[in-house]
């Protein structure tokens, strides 16, 4: 599967959730809804990823946490925030750029609109 299909399932849990819960809770609460279902679309996830860096010979084994990462392929960054701004689409950009991998989504669930509060974030191109 590739990262434009993984992200269909993953926007379709996304709008599962918030239709199911609304707004307003934790970011934990939301990340676990969203595992649960993923998972039970048959998708691998993981949670809590932590993602080491590799600076000038220095090796920083806890620098960052993804929240979700699906196939290996696609990292969800979950916030539950009145509003997003520029840090949160940088924060998403560089954990692109530090895994290699190809496509985020960044998603506030702290919204009346759930479809304007996913954004794509893409590093590279996606094939």
């Amino acid at each position: 599967m590739n990262e434009n299909e993984i992200s269909f399932y993953i926007r379709k849990s996304i709008f599962s959730a918030y239709n199911e819960l609304g707004p307003g809770l934790l970011e934990k609460v939301y990340e676990k809804v969203l595992t649960y279902e993923l998972q039970n679309s048959g998708l691998a996830v993981k949670t809590q990823v932590q993602i080491p860096i590799r600076y000038k010979g220095l090796f920083i084994d806890t620098s960052f946490i993804a929240d979700i990462i699906v196939e290996n392929k696609v990292i969800v960054e979950i916030k539950s925030i009145p509003e997003i701004s520029n840090v949160h689409h940088k924060q998403l950009l560089t954990y692109l750029k530090l895994t290699g991998l190809k496509l985020g989504l960044l998603v506030n669930f702290n919204t009346d609109y759930i479809d304007k509060s996913i954004i794509r974030k893409i590093n590279g191109s996606i094939s």
